[in-house]
């Protein structure tokens, strides 16, 4: 959800620097503008910067910390589809800290290929691409997909590959992506 909510940081909490991605500490006491709360993560503005803030340190801001772990089947053993139907739910939750808009929707996921592993668990290889090469959130999104996935009870491997062909273009926006852009 985009929000406007001023908090004060209850502890240092570690953040990445947007759009660079360089990791920093912010400082505790420090006012945040929490601009967008989607996928579990937050952007915030401190100091006229913005950064991003794991869900993980959700408690820095004052916010719950939430569990993560999802199970793809019940009382049976989930299936391949099964399981890439809740890989593809995961990914819709990782968010570019600009854009309000999740990874899927944006169409930066070009393959996702689950595959059943000797051990009884599956694991998944992914491509996805980001709206701009020289982008420094690259490595935090990817690290978003991969630890996504990996709350999946199902997925034992999770292997996410940063492509550049072909390259990314607003064309690639799904119809209800352009609708919250402002672009239909």
């Amino acid at each position: 959800m985009t929000t406007t909510e001023t908090v004060q940081l209850s502890r240092d909490v570690a953040g990445s620097i947007v759009p660079e991605g360089t990791k920093v500490t912010l400082s505790k006491g420090e006012q945040a503008l929490i601009t967008q709360e989607l996928g579990g993560n937050y952007t915030v503005v401190v100091n006229g910067n913005m950064f991003r803030i794991d869900g993980k340190d959700a408690d820095a801001l004052g916010k719950e910390v939430k569990a993560t772990n999802i199970r793809a089947g019940t009382d049976k053993p989930a299936t391949a589809e099964e399981v890439e139907q809740h890989v593809w739910e995961q990914m819709k939750t990782v968010f570019d800290p600009e854009i309000p808009v999740n990874i899927v929707d944006l169409g930066l996921v070009y393959e996702c290929v689950v595959d059943k592993i000797p051990d009884g668990g599956y694991s998944t290889k992914v491509k996805m691409t980001l709206t701009a090469p020289g982008c420094g959130m690259g490595p935090v999104l990817q690290q978003d997909v991969q630890d996504k996935l990996l709350c999946i009870e199902e997925i034992d491997e999770a292997e996410i590959e940063l492509v550049w062909d072909p390259p990314w273009s607003q064309s690639m926006l799904t119809d209800a992506a352009k609708l919250d852009l402002g672009f239909m």
